[in-house]
């Protein structure tokens, strides 16, 4: 069982409820594969609801879970090493072209780089880095108010293709005006 659930606790908080997935633990992202713990009378509602909005995951989806719970503890310590370096160098990276993060991640494989010298509508700015500099990066706007002025970028991506979109990130925001 991964180190994430304790059983001994759900047993004996028997209100709680686990809702997880395999997307960032088992590098699984996209293949939409994740779990329940709950009491017994909400299993049947859940059911229900799972059932009218998604029916399941697909055979070979539940074969690789199964197998990434029995067999990749090697793995996921090499992929939590990878992911750190990615993460070490793209923040070091953003705090040399200016851009500060307003936390340091640790639990997932995106940093929020603050953009507000730049501008005020990150939705516009993220289109205009991917037509002219051919960059990906996600709005902060698209997770709410208070993060309006930041760009989600992620470091899910080799550290060489990281890289890359980092230099070209800092020759886009030499030509714009802080």
């Amino acid at each position: 069982m991964p180190p994430f659930i304790v059983m001994d606790i759900l047993e004996k908080a028997k209100e709680m409820e686990v809702i997880n997935g395999f997307s960032k633990l088992y590098a699984m992202t996209g293949w939409r594969l994740g779990y329940v713990i709950a009491p017994p009378e909400f299993i049947r509602p859940l059911q229900k609801l799972q059932q009218n909005l998604f029916i399941c995951a697909g055979s070979f989806v539940q074969a690789a879970g199964i197998a990434a719970l029995r067999e990749c503890d090697e793995h996921v310590a090499q992929m939590v090493a990878t992911y750190d370096e990615r993460r070490r160098y793209l923040l070091a990276r953003l705090k040399t072209m200016g851009l500060a993060t307003r936390v340091e991640p640790n639990g997932a494989f995106y940093a929020l780089a603050n953009v507000k010298k730049y501008t005020g509508d990150s939705y516009s700015f993220a289109f205009e880095i991917l037509e002219k500099a051919r960059v990906a990066v996600t709005p902060g706007i698209d997770f709410g108010r208070n993060c309006e002025g930041y760009l989600r970028i992620s470091y899910a991506n080799s550290l060489e293709n990281i890289k890359e979109g980092l230099d070209r990130l800092a020759e886009f925001l030499a030509g714009k005006k802080a």
